[in-house]
């Protein structure tokens, strides 16, 4: 980088100072949990900048939402969450983070051989395996997904995860055929309108049915466990 951060430093200190005795005192008394909110708008904002392609706009809602990442790393070093870190600590947690999971960029010979990617799709077969190390505590690969995303979102989370480790199948065609986004637009507009007509609530709807979809899964992950405890100990 042939930049310095020193205006990244000089934002970090004027979070410092609005945070401290004589600072802001709407500042002082904020915590994680009320600055939630904050940070969905704000991200919200920057989709929607990018969405509209506006260069000015994008550096503004990225600054914004780097300072709410400033904003709850300045609160985590007083130790709100337990042990202290800063943003220091979040920086080198996030190094290490994507070093572990690029071994076919930083790994060690063997790493770069086995891990060989030329595409994107190359990289993402090998993903699920690179995050398995990082968090051996996790039984599903539901494990993770934040409950709290739309319900639009989350089903295509759901499902996504579900077709990489064959659990639901990959559909060749579409089971409602469509050819555009703006195609796909118009779809769900239209399901949406019919769902208020049938004074039917989408966003709950959908949300039960991947919660459904979620439990079948893990149900699954179940019985393959079961079978390769069984076929174990047969060998």
């Amino acid at each position: 980088m042939g930049k310095t951060l020193k205006k990244l430093e000089s934002l970090i200190h004027t979070a410092q100072l609005l945070r401290a005795p004589g600072g802001c005192p709407w500042d002082a008394e904020q915590t994680h949990e009320s600055l939630v909110q904050y940070l969905l708008e704000e991200t919200y904002e920057l989709i929607d900048a990018i969405e509209s392609g506006d260069r000015d706009e994008v550096l503004e809602e990225l600054g914004d939402v780097l300072y709410q990442v400033i904003f709850h790393s300045d609160l985590a070093s007083t130790g709100t969450l337990g042990m202290p870190f800063d943003l220091e600590d979040v920086a080198e947690y996030m190094e290490n983070k994507m070093r572990s999971r690029h071994p076919h960029v930083f790994g060690d010979e063997e790493q770069l051989q086995k891990y060989a990617a030329q595409s994107g799709d190359d990289v993402v077969k090998n993903w699920e395996s690179h995050k398995k190390k990082e968090k051996p505590g996790r039984t599903s690969v539901l494990d993770g997904i934040p409950q709290a995303m739309p319900a639009l979102a989350l089903a295509n989370k759901v499902m996504g995860k579900a077709e990489k480790i064959g659990i639901l199948e990959e559909a060749e065609t579409p089971a409602i055929p469509m050819s555009s986004e703006d195609e796909l637009g118009k779809l769900l507009l239209a399901v949406v309108a019919s769902a208020r007509v049938a004074g039917l609530d989408p966003e709950r709807a959908l949300r039960e049915a991947t919660r459904e979809l979620q439990v079948e899964i893990r149900a699954a992950e179940l019985d393959a466990d079961n079978d390769a405890g069984i076929i174990g100990l047969g060998d």
